[in-house]
């Protein structure tokens, strides 16, 4: 699998959050005797978390160039 850009991550999220602010307004709506049910709010907020999680984790690996830190410490008894 390829990895995620952080412009691919971020019109994901996005698209999370407008499909939250859509389903917010209205969760259902009946148009000549047809029902449309919108997704569950439940499963949106997922995603947001999630694509919010991958976006501060680019953001983060872009700002420290892609390298973890690790130091590593000897104690010594001196």
């Amino acid at each position: 699998m390829a990895a995620i850009s952080l412009k691919t991550a971020k019109k994901h999220l996005d698209m999370w959050l407008e499909a939250e602010s859509a389903v917010a307004v209205n969760q259902s709506y009946t148009i000549g005797g047809k029902t449309l049910t919108r997704a569950n709010l439940g499963e949106i907020r997922k995603q947001i978390e999630y694509w919010n999680s991958k976006v501060s984790a680019l953001e983060n690996a872009a700002k420290n160039k892609g390298r973890n830190r690790v130091y590593r410490v000897v104690p010594r008894d001196l």
